[in-house]
This record gives structure tokens, C-alpha cells and sequence, in this order.
């Protein structure tokens, strides 16, 4: 499909609505989770006191875990990122996710050969949540799709459909996770009995990790005009969040009034460590300052981890490189916010992010599958197959680079399609040139003439639509074009997009002027008028 112009009136405007996909989609969900749910779960090769058999996984399952992937672990996320720059892309994207995950849960349930599970195993428990709230987010989609805005329903999709779409579609992501843990569990029969509270002190803390690095990688590339709207620096909310964690761990590593056992003791001091230190923190970050504390946690958690006591000499070595890049991410945080920042915001005065800022986010990631990859059943499964620790940790920083990717690509969408493509949101993407992601247009100058001015986001100067330059030959500055650039894509473009909230629906707000890609040249009439 090709663009048939440039001009901002007959943008492309990507593929046509298919509200049929979506009802399509409602109708297989409600059917084959109907069939579904029928199926009988033999058990008659697992051994006792274990909770699945010897046999290995069936290619059906293996189909089934690929579908599910797929579904919950890329595509709803992607389709999420679309939803929220109201993308037309969302919708179509979203009903192709769920379609293969109702095909990949009827496939998980279908009788086959192959391993047997315990048939009221967490993850068929999950499965029911987890498929309810996609169920949920579908009638709701087909219900904004249908566009039925007349007497109750204008209500009715105001104040409820829109607001339960979003809560719901962002908290998939969220819910996909804890079921893909969940999954990993029961294909290996892994956190039964005594390993329970083991697997989750591991995933809880390193899921925590992870979810760290994320949010450290969102506020480094598009949370900047946020945090100064909040008045706060980011070590204000770690230091919060830390403070948090560490009551909770205080009071939960250690059964009190009971004897202490293993490793309780050092569980235990850590969280007092972290509420102590968070409490230092909220102080020190008061009236949008930067402090070092919430880094010197971090450090202090890798140190106390890499001595951690273990059973086996490759758990020893898994949790020692744990600590060391629990260690590495907080001195590279310390050494991000107080030398090459010097206190200052992330962003500097032209919006450039330096390479060193994106170690710290990174080295949160790994360390949180590296602590996700550690419980004991883990380490004698590696163990037994003859997998050295320098194998199993690259593996493990493998997947953390994997997930730093996905993250950024997410961001990129976010900031470079539906609506956001002509709207700059961070100043991350829109350096002070006005040459961001988006085109812009500008205003040229107020006399009753009107000209047409030109910008590309390639970095070039500005141009008036006749070709003619914008510079030296009018008498104008660079620094007097940038303001003008930077003002007038501030103005025009949120006027262009905001004008009509009132009424156009936000899920249409973009059809008259969709995706404009990179490269392309929007040309706006600039009268005395503006």
C-alpha cells in the first residue's frame, strides 16, 4: 500500500477499521473456551510426591507455549503501545493476538501424548484470570468499535467502556508475565512443597529488578517533562518504593517468635537496610534534588548477594554474579548522577542522553533474571546437564539483552506512531532544533501574506515551500529560526490534534490526520490569523 500524498489533508491513513475482527474474535473466545473446557487431565504416569511426569513435552505443547508467546509476550504489548498513541494499527493487531491466543489456550488443553501435569496446577488456575481479563478487554473493544454513543451509551462509554479498555489492556502485559512464571513452573514441575517460598523470594525480587530497569528506561527517555511536572527528582520515588520494600521484607523473610534458620538473619537485616536507607532518601530528594542513596542500596543488596551461603558451587557462582552486577548497576547509577550529571537532570540543555545512561537500566535487567534463574531446582537441573556457570550466565544476559531491546522498541512506537508521529511527547525526541521524530510546520512570519514554510526531521535547515532559504538572505538568525520552529511545533501541531476533543472520539482523533512517517513534508498555512 502507497501513500498517495505528503500533504497533510490526504495523509495515508493505514488500514480500514475492521470492527469484524474484533467480533470475530469475541465469538472464538466464547466458543472454544466453551470447548476448552471440557477436556480431562490424565495423570495416571506422574509419580507420587511429584507434580508431573518423566516424559518430555508434547509438540502440540510446544505449538502452545509458541502461540501464547507470541500472543501475550509481543504482540499485546505492541498492540498496548498503539492503543495509547491511537494507532489504527491497534485494533487489528490486537485482534490477530487474540485469535492466536484462544487458538494456543484450546491447544493447551487439548488431549495429547507426552507429559502429564496435576490438573489443578497454578498455571491452569492463572489461565482462568488471565483469558477472563482478555475476554473483558475484547467486548469492550468491540463495544468502542461499534460507536454507540447515543442516549445511555454516551455514559456508558465515557465513564466506563474507554477507562475499564485502558486499565485492563495495560495490566495484560502485567498478568502475561506472572503467567509466563507461572508456565515455566509447571512444564518443569519446579516450586512445589518446601520450594515454594524460595521461588518466590527469587521472582517476586527479581521481577522487582526488572521492573526497575524498566521504569529507570522509561524515565531516562520520555519521563523527563513528568518528573518536572511532579516537582520530584527519580531517586524521590526509588527511594520511596525502597523504603516500602524494605518494611515488607522486614517483617515476611522471618517468622517471628520462631527460631532463626538459614539465611533468615541476613534476609531480614537487608530489609531493615532498605527502609532505613529509603526514609535517608525521601529526605535527601526533597524539592526535585538527586541523591546517591538509592544507589548505594543497590550496591549494598549486590554485596550482601554475592556471599550468599548456597548448596551447590554453580549456584554459588550464579548468585556471586548476580551480586557483582547488582553492584555494577548501582556504582554506575552513583557514578551517572553524581559525576557525569553532576546533580542535574538526565536530560541535558539539547535533550541528549549520553550512552553511560543506558548501563545502569540494563544492569538492573540482568541482574533480575540472573536472581530469576537461581532457585535450587533450577541449579541441579544445570547442574545434572553438565551446563558450566560461564554458559548459564551468558545465557541468562542473553535474554536481559533481549528484554532491553523490546523495551526500547516499545518506547521508539510510542513516541513515533498514531498521534505521537506528529507530536513530539519528550523532549528526548525533539531536540531544541524543532527537528524531532514529527514534522512540523512554521509560521512565517505576520504580514498578510501567507507563505508556506517547510520542515524535515532530517536536521536540514528550513526551507519556504518555494525552495528558497529561511536563513541569512531575510535577515533572520538560526537561533531566531529555531525559536520560531520549536513554537510553532508546539502550537500548530497541538492545535491540529486538540482542536476537536470535543468532538471527535478518542479512539478517531488521528483519522483525519493520521501517520505521517519519517522523511515526509507537512506544509501548513501560516496567515496573520495564527
Amino acid at each position: 500500500m502507497t501513500r498517495p500524498s505528503h500533504d497533510l489533508g490526504t495523509a495515508w491513513r493505514g488500514p480500514p477499521a475492521v470492527p469484524w475482527l474484533g467480533l470475530a474474535s469475541a465469538w472464538a473466545w466464547a466458543s472454544l473456551m466453551a470447548t476448552a473446557s471440557g477436556h480431562e487431565h490424565h495423570t495416571d504416569d506422574i509419580p507420587k510426591g511429584h507434580a508431573v511426569s518423566d516424559k518430555p513435552l508434547a509438540t502440540i505443547l510446544w505449538i502452545h507455549i509458541g502461540l501464547q508467546t507470541l500472543a501475550f509476550g509481543i504482540i499485546f504489548p505492541v498492540g498496548m503501545v498503539l492503543g495509547i498513541t491511537r494507532s489504527r494499527w491497534h485494533v487489528p493487531l490486537q485482534s490477530v493476538g487474540a485469535l492466536l491466543a484462544i487458538a494456543g489456550y484450546i491447544l493447551g488443553h487439548t488431549p495429547r501424548g507426552g507429559r502429564q501435569f496435576q490438573p489443578h496446577n497454578i498455571h491452569a488456575r492463572f489461565a482462568v484470570v488471565l483469558m477472563a481479563a482478555l475476554g473483558l478487554q475484547i467486548v469492550l473493544g468491540v463495544y468502542l468499535r461499534l460507536h454507540w454513543e447515543r442516549g445511555v451509551h454516551g455514559a456508558v462509554r465515557r465513564w466506563v467502556a474507554r477507562p475499564a479498555h485502558g486499565v485492563v489492556g495495560k495490566t495484560l502485559p502485567l498478568l502475561s508475565w506472572t503467567q509466563m512464571v507461572f508456565g515455566a513452573f509447571t512444564a518443569l514441575g519446579f516450586c512445589q512443597a518446601d520450594h515454594v517460598g524460595q521461588c518466590v523470594a527469587h521472582f517476586v525480587m527479581g521481577s522487582a529488578f526488572v521492573g526497575y530497569g524498566v521504569l529507570l528506561t522509561l524515565a531516562l527517555l520520555v519521563g523527563q517533562r513528568w518528573l518536572r511536572r511532579t516537582g520530584r527528582s527519580q531517586e524521590f520515588f526509588d527511594s520511596g518504593v525502597i523504603a516500602a520494600w524494605g518494611l515488607v521484607n522486614t517483617f515476611t523473610e522471618h517468622r517471628w517468635g520462631s527460631a532463626w534458620v538459614g539465611n533468615d538473619l541476613q534476609h531480614t537485616t537487608m530489609g531493615v537496610v532498605w527502609w532505613c536507607a529509603g526514609l535517608v532518601g525521601l529526605w535527601l530528594a526533597r524539592g526535585q534534588k538527586r541523591t546517591i542513596v538509592p544507589a548505594l542500596v543497590i550496591i549494598l543488596t549486590g554485596y550482601a548477594m554475592s556471599g550468599h551461603p548456597q548448596h551447590l558451587p554453580l549456584s554459588t557462582m550464579v548468585h556471586a554474579a548476580f551480586g557483582y552486577t547488582l553492584m555494577a548497576a548501582g556504582l554506575a547509577r552513583l557514578v551517572e548522577i553524581a559525576f557525569l550529571l553532576r546533580d542535574r537532570p538526565a536530560l541535558d540543555d539539547h535533550g541528549a542522553i549520553g550512552s553511560f545512561q543506558h548501563l545502569p537500566p540494563f544492569l538492573l535487567y540482568a541482574s533480575g533474571f540472573l536472581f530469576m534463574g537461581a532457585t535450587e531446582e533450577q541449579m541441579k537441573l544445570v547442574s545434572d546437564a553438565g551446563v558450566t556457570h560461564v554458559s548459564y550466565i551468558l545465557m541468562l544476559y542473553s535474554v536481559a539483552f533481549i528484554m532491553f531491546l523490546f523495551v526500547h522498541i516499545l518506547i521508539h512506537l510510542s513516541t513515533s506512531t498514531g498521534r505521537s508521529a506528529v507530536s513530539p511527547s519528550s523532549p528526548s525526541h525533539a531536540p531544541p532544533t524543532g527537528t524531532g521524530n514529527g514534522n512540523a510546520a512554521v509560521p512565517a512570519g505576520s504580514g498578510p501574506q501567507q507563505k508556506k514554510m517547510t520542515m524535515k526531521n532530517n536536521g536540514q535547515p528550513l526551507r519556504d515551500a518555494d525552495g528558497g532559504g529561511g536563513g541569512g538572505a531575510r535577515g533572520v538568525s538560526a537561533a531566531g529560526a529555531r525559536r520560531r520552529a520549536a513554537d510553532a511545533e508546539e502550537f500548530e501541531l497541538e492545535a491540529l490534534i486538540e482542536g476537536d476533543e470535543e468532538e471527535l472520539d478518542e479512539e478517531d482523533e488521528v483519522d483525519d490526520i493520521d501517520r505521517i512517517g519519517d522523511g515526509d513534508v507537512v506544509r501548513i498555512e501560516a496567515g496573520r490569523g495564527r
